[in-house]
């Protein structure tokens, strides 16, 4: 990306979201946040409702890449309302987008669509990438709420997959875990749990944890945007998915502890209820790795989660301890 880019991101006021928007303003790029609720940012921020089209689908006209990470958050507990609006969040914006698209006289370039690494079904036996890896909810004795994020999951892709834009290369971005140091992110959340001594095992241990280190997050769409010859479904995760066991260890170790009290899945499911979220979330093994992108010659910068992890606590330490002075 030599020379400045024009980037919308939909439902781009998140975590993610801003991670994406001040790593490509930072760059000197054009950055353009969809949002249903206009906040200060460095960045443009324009209303849209991301239900109706209006006057925000001029954005798109001559925009170089639409990154759409709209969505009701997961972090929820999934009762029938919130699934409901889980599941139509997304289709329902990845719809709306496939229309402006099609409406745009100079459309966008590129077309990412968020999508997620839990499309795959729980692997304890092998990694998981786009070409060998097996879409899950078929599983033997798979819980009905790991089959309805894998409903969502193949829905929302199938929405964007059948949009009609001839003229818009198109990326789903099946994510893994994104380790930033920010407040309110899974880093941020898991480091908490090390910080109080909590952080030990979750259940047996042996569920796989697919993660990715915020920097390889942020380098792997920019080379993304970069490769015209890539388009389908992206794997976008570290090449090496570890054991919840190994994970947590790692965590601590970084953070300078060697206390964390385990918690058993009967634990996991109560505490969840206070929470407001779900099991799945730590219970599921996720075995995902970047097939494509290692294909394609992406040199992943922090490639095993004991560095990783390292890197992140001594960013999250510099920020919040000077915060806190």
């Amino acid at each position: 990306m030599t020379t400045p880019l024009r980037i919308v991101l939909p439902g781009g006021s998140g975590q993610v979201g801003t991670i994406l928007a001040r790593y490509f303003h930072a760059q000197g790029h054009d950055v353009v946040v969809l949002a249903r609720m206009a906040t200060p940012a460095p960045w443009r921020v324009v209303n849209w409702d991301g239900a109706t089209l209006g006057n925000w689908t001029s954005e798109l006209e001559h925009a170089d890449v639409l990154i759409n990470l709209a969505g009701r958050s997961v972090d929820c507990r999934y009762t029938p309302a919130n699934r409901r609006a889980i599941k139509e969040s997304r289709i329902q914006t990845t719809h709306l987008l496939g229309q402006a698209i099609g409406h745009s006289v100079h459309p966008p370039r590129l077309w990412m669509n968020a999508s997620t690494a839990t499309i795959y079904r729980h692997a304890l036996d092998r990694p998981m990438d786009e070409q060998t890896g097996e879409i899950g909810g078929n599983e033997l004795n798979a819980p009905a709420k790991w089959r309805f994020s894998i409903d969502v999951a193949t829905g929302w892709e199938r929405a964007f997959f059948d949009a009609l834009t001839p003229k818009t290369r198109k990326i789903a971005l099946r994510s893994a875990m994104i380790m930033s140091p920010d407040r309110g992110g899974v880093f941020d959340t898991l480091l908490r749990l090390v910080r109080f001594g909590l952080g030990g095992t979750t259940a047996s241990g042996m569920q796989f944890v697919s993660w990715i280190h915020d920097a390889d997050f942020l380098r792997s769409i920019a080379y993304l945007i970069d490769r015209n010859e890539i388009d389908g479904p992206v794997n976008i995760a570290s090449p090496n998915p570890i054991p919840n066991r190994e994970f947590m260890k790692a965590l601590r170790q970084a953070w300078g502890t060697r206390i964390g009290l385990p918690a058993a899945s009967w634990m996991l499911e109560i505490g969840t209820i206070f929470l407001r979220t779900e099991s799945e979330l730590v219970l599921k093994s996720r075995r995902v790795i970047p097939g494509r992108l290692l294909e394609a010659g992406f040199r992943v910068q922090f490639p095993e989660w004991v560095s990783a992890a390292q890197n992140l606590v001594d960013r999250w330490r510099a920020t919040y301890s000077l915060k806190s002075e």
